[in-house]
């Protein structure tokens, strides 16, 4: 089962990491990595989620997965001296410390942490194939649905009520659907109470055990 990067590290270890770097905010969909961008540092999400998006060759993007609290991003473009491969999306505010990379390389190395890390991200692959594959395949419902799900497990604060700080257009893009299937799928939620539409685009989410439960029975 996938865990986050503070329980593979340890609660000692992942407090002498945040101490490398101040702690900043970055707003909703804001962009806090860039794919084919340099791994000139590592982001150390204290709290918030973000999306992990991958853009294809026409511009279309691909979610990969939802990362909360707790996590690493960007950390294998440090380690291997490559290009990301991914871009990070705040799906929320968010409150982050961006290290250095020759900072984390000395600290990995000095922990001897690089195996570990090496194992996680396998682990992480490995599960952005499980949502790719069922982005590429599922009924947009249930990719609409699966999606909401992965947002709220991230969320930083529990409630609820969970707001999604992303438009339909945007949401369209992150399951590889147009936005009138997007706009198709949510009608019968929002008839029965189960998310309404913010004013500025995004949603609210209030049952998504049913929205998930609905989505499955209809594929």
């Amino acid at each position: 089962m996938y865990q986050p990067h503070i329980t593979v590290m340890g609660g000692e270890l992942w407090s002498q990491l945040r101490d490398l770097a101040p702690q900043r905010v970055r707003p909703a969909r804001s962009v806090l990595l860039r794919q084919g961008d340099p791994g000139t540092h590592v982001i150390l999400l204290d709290s918030g989620s973000t999306l992990v998006t991958l853009t294809g060759e026409g511009g279309e993007r691909t979610l990969l997965a939802v990362r909360g609290a707790g996590e690493l991003l960007g950390e294998l473009a440090v380690l291997d001296s490559q290009p990301r491969t991914a871009s990070a999306i705040a799906a929320e505010t968010c409150c982050v410390r961006i290290i250095p990379a020759p900072d984390f390389l000395a600290f990995v190395d000095k922990h001897d942490l690089l195996a570990v890390l090496l194992r996680h991200a396998i682990a992480r692959v490995r599960e952005a194939e499980t949502v790719r594959l069922e982005m590429a395949t599922a009924p947009v419902a249930v990719r609409l649905a699966s999606a909401l799900g992965r947002l709220l497990q991230a969320a930083s604060v529990a409630g609820t009520e969970y707001v999604v700080r992303l438009t339909q257009t945007e949401l369209s893009q992150m399951i590889g659907a147009s936005r009138n299937a997007v706009g198709a799928a949510l009608r019968p939620w929002r008839e029965r109470g189960w998310l309404a539409t913010e004013a500025a685009g995004g949603l609210v989410v209030r049952d998504i055990v049913s929205i998930r439960s609905h989505a499955y029975a209809e594929r």
